[in-house]
């Protein structure tokens, strides 16, 4: 196989791989910063606890992409600047975001996040990238999960229009 045998931590990284793991890290210092924005925001406890995983899992995923972006000598994207803390009571309410606001997006975004995994994965020729993004597609699909039944059990998941099955009217 040439270039591309042996440890794949030793095989160039091919263009798409190279941007991938860049946009990947942007996205995720954004999310850093937006859940902690939304963490100031949110009034539940569980949400909060959600949000701190969420915030966990980004900067994790911005530690190891700009390692391997910098291992490899591409300088990875800029981090972005703290926003200073805020006190909930501190925010006006009309400039708040509510918990039944906060739960769509961070549930939205983490949508995306599993789309953008697996097509790295799809695309990754490097065995170690595509196994990375496997890893962080398993852990949006459990946050996903937690965000799922939080939002229904605080009444906060506003389904789409359901297809409700009608009795057929019996005829007399």
């Amino acid at each position: 196989m040439g270039i591309l045998s042996g440890n794949p931590k030793d095989e160039p990284l091919h263009y798409g791989e190279i941007f991938n793991l860049w946009q990947f890290s942007m996205k995720a210092k954004g999310c850093v910063s937006a859940y902690r924005v939304y963490q100031y925001h949110a009034g539940d406890g569980d949400l909060k606890k959600v949000l701190g995983d969420l915030i966990n899992q980004a900067e994790l995923e911005v530690s190891e992409c700009d390692t391997i972006l910098t291992h490899n000598g591409i300088a990875p994207s800029p981090v972005m600047p703290l926003k200073p803390e805020a006190k909930l009571e501190d925010i006006p309410i009309g400039a708040r975001f509510t918990d039944q606001e906060i739960a769509p997006m961070i549930a939205a975004d983490t949508s995306m996040g599993l789309v953008a995994c697996s097509q790295i994965m799809g695309m990754s020729i490097r065995e170690d990238i595509g196994t990375l993004f496997a890893k962080y597609h398993a852990t949006k699909a459990a946050l996903g999960l937690k965000i799922l039944r939080m939002s229904k059990e605080k009444g906060w998941l506003i389904p789409p229009p359901l297809q409700v099955k009608r009795p057929e009217l019996a005829e007399v």
